[in-house]
């Protein structure tokens, strides 16, 4: 017997948790649930992460949940306040009596006689087992390893006599004022971490093996806030939201359509805030097109403020190892420093790292397809939530919460007692992130595959998704089934 049972299961207590759960109660009343956090606190990356400057890197109308408006006056938000945001949604919508923290998902087992899941958790300090009996299963916990980010494997770590950390893991003891700081990398968390850091330390060196296109953003939207002055608050949130959601389409296409004239705008941008086409040509020029990669946001020109000011530089090369002093590079030169940030990127772990299985068989997650970048082929009424890559999170999560309530009040509805995606044949595939990004390539082998083509395909088009993916046929792609006891019902209700 199960120490608990639910209708549905949502696993992870950040922006897509709280979405989900708010989406679910809203649209799918009388639906038993709970939502389990492996921490001891909701907000998901925006607790975990506490490093100098954290912020979210794109804009808060965007990223904030398009049911409650952001009331704040930044554009781009401190990781902080996103937090607190996080947490007023929780208790002003009641999900916080449905959320159980320091519960910890390790195994789900699908059993096709109860038409079930047993879901296994470990629970407080002492980690107790316990199991849950859920209808339904939606991960909400993200793509990346929070307890392991990647690891270079630098050599020469222990010759080093200065303090090496991972933003990841940011020490509450650090104190780095007046040192020289080497931060190693050059994607958002270093754009972040190294001009916030450069204000109190005597210098901030950026460490990058290769460039990135970096774009100063205004921290507020003048438009926007006087928008807001004028309008009802949900009226003003939904037009910021519209707009900045076609500015970012819109300049996503702009940058896969014309990648050479972008370059050079972005090229402009950078020369005006360092003051240096030099620097420009040699640290900020990237070997790839726009979006192949993440672009990152500097709000105000923060970064190249920094530079431009010499309270930071950058160096471009390959690390060969550390040294007492420092980090050698393969061309001999030695960047000194006191403290070295490794900000060298995330791991990739699906699900947050829980065995899967269908009747006690594993499953390979590598080897289904995802169906509309919800649930898997194969798996039966298990749902999964990630976000877009080259525009907020929260635009693709919320898209995803409102289809898996579609599919929960159908099976209700209809009495059906399991709703598997089901693909012919083996197509092509790629995998489900589709991006050049270092993170993405090392954890391509553990992807679901995803097709050109809906239902098997998520394009990272904010406008083509959401008109298929609201307007989705339940019954392409998707295979429901009903027990013997419940066909009457059923048929019925059809």
């Amino acid at each position: 017997m199960a120490d608990r049972t639910v209708d549905v299961l949502i696993v992870g207590a950040g922006l897509s948790g709280i979405n989900a759960a708010y989406r679910l109660q809203e649209r799918s009343p009388g639906t038993t649930y709970e939502l389990l956090e492996a921490r001891d606190a909701i907000g998901g990356t925006w607790d975990l992460f506490r490093y100098p400057g954290v912020r979210s890197d794109s804009d808060i109308f965007t990223l904030s949940f398009p049911f409650r408006p952001w009331r704040g006056e930044d554009s781009i938000v401190d990781g902080e306040h996103i937090r607190d945001y996080l947490l007023e949604t929780v208790r002003e919508s009641g999900i916080g009596e449905h959320v159980r923290l320091s519960t910890k998902v390790v195994a789900a087992d699908w059993s096709a006689e109860r038409a079930r899941w047993t879901v296994t958790v470990t629970t407080g300090p002492d980690q107790v087992e316990e199991t849950y009996e859920a209808r339904f299963v939606f991960f909400c916990s993200g793509y990346y390893d929070y307890d392991a980010p990647y690891d270079p494997g630098f050599a020469g770590l222990e010759d080093f006599t200065g303090r090496v950390l991972h933003p990841q893991f940011w020490p509450e003891d650090l104190d780095y004022a007046g040192k020289r700081v080497v931060v190693v990398g050059s994607g958002a968390t270093a754009i972040t971490v190294v001009p916030a850091m450069a204000q109190t330390a005597a210098h901030v060196t950026m460490l990058q093996r290769t460039p990135t296109y970096v774009v100063a953003q205004p921290k507020q939207d003048a438009l926007g806030n006087a928008l807001r002055k004028v309008l009802p608050p949900r009226a003003g949130h939904l037009a910021m939201r519209t707009k900045n959601t076609a500015l970012q389409w819109g300049f996503y296409q702009a940058c896969r359509r014309l990648p050479n004239q972008m370059a050079g705008l972005f090229r402009k941008g950078a020369v005006a805030g360092i003051g240096s086409e030099e620097v420009v040509d040699a640290h900020f020029t990237p070997p790839y097109q726009p979006w192949d990669q993440r672009l990152c946001i500097s709000p105000d020109g923060d970064l190249f403020a920094a530079i431009r000011d010499g309270k930071a530089s950058v160096v471009t090369g390959h690390i060969d190892r550390f040294v007492e002093n420092g980090i050698r590079l393969t061309d001999g030169e030695v960047v000194e420093a006191d403290v070295v940030v490794t900000a060298t990127g995330l791991a990739l772990k699906l699900l947050g790292g829980t065995r899967i299985s269908l009747d006690g068989t594993p499953v390979d997650l590598a080897h289904t397809y995802a169906y509309r970048a919800t649930m898997l082929s194969g798996i039966p009424n298990l749902a999964f939530c990630i976000g877009y890559i080259n525009l907020s999170w929260t635009m693709r999560s919320d898209m995803t919460a409102r289809l898996v309530a579609r599919i929960v009040n159908r099976l209700r509805e209809t009495g059906a007692d399991t709703v598997t995606p089901v693909i012919e044949g083996t197509p092509d595939s790629r995998p489900l992130f589709d991006m050049e990004s270092g993170y993405i390539r090392r954890g391509a082998h553990l992807q679901p595959r995803a097709t050109t083509d809906y239902p098997w395909s998520m394009r990272q088009n904010v406008v083509v998704d959401a008109w298929a993916t609201n307007r989705a046929d339940l019954d392409d792609g998707l295979t429901w089934s009903w027990s013997a006891r419940d066909r009457t019902r059923a048929g019925a209700s059809a």
